[in-house]
């Protein structure tokens, strides 16, 4: 199946094998070596929204497969276009700015529950601002993305890409640090 694929298909896969084992990887170890973090990591988002958080984070991780596996095997790379001018290549900036973002946050916000640091607290506003930027891009090339070989895969992947905009571009980046305690002494020591 790998052989098959354009290179610019095989590097889509590459950048989210590696990727995913980074984001994935600096939850286990952030998480693993800062035991009971887990609360603090919310920040100040309110007991009521964190139900709706849960929902779209499952919604949004389920939802990055269709539109990834449409990418991968059933776009003709060669000829995809992107709002009638762009090419497939595209698609390989967006995920990086989803994806390399992302495995950064939790050690930049694990080391701001060490002592607060408002170029560090920037650094995180600017991660999370990123992969929104990346995933609402994603969405929108996805969007006008041509051609479409199977209609109801592009539609599921649309579907996916709104409820990961949802997650990351909404609750992430502008709900999270909105209420996240800044520069008081609301500081965790972890280990």
């Amino acid at each position: 199946m790998i052989s098959g694929m354009h290179p610019q298909q095989r590097w889509l896969l590459t950048l989210n094998v590696l990727g995913g084992i980074g984001v994935l990887g600096s939850y286990i170890v952030g998480l693993a070596t800062h035991p009971g973090t887990g609360d603090f990591l919310w920040g100040g988002v309110p007991q009521a929204l964190k139900p709706f958080y849960n929902i779209t984070m499952l919604s949004a991780a389920a939802g990055y497969f269709p539109f990834t596996f449409l990418l991968l095997y059933r776009t003709d790379a060669r000829s995809t276009r992107i709002a009638g001018r762009y090419g497939f290549g595209w698609f390989l900036l967006l995920y990086a700015l989803i994806l390399i973002p992302s495995a950064l946050w939790l050690p930049l916000t694990l080391s701001l529950l060490e002592g607060w640091d408002p170029a560090l607290w920037l650094t995180i506003r600017v991660v999370l601002g990123l992969v929104g930027i990346g995933s609402l891009g994603l969405l929108a090339a996805l969007l006008t993305l041509s051609p479409v070989t199977s209609r109801r895969l592009h539609k599921l992947a649309i579907a996916g890409a709104v409820a990961f905009c949802m997650q990351t571009a909404l609750l992430d980046a502008t709900i999270w640090p909105a209420y996240f305690p800044r520069g008081t002494s609301a500081t965790v020591r972890v280990p």
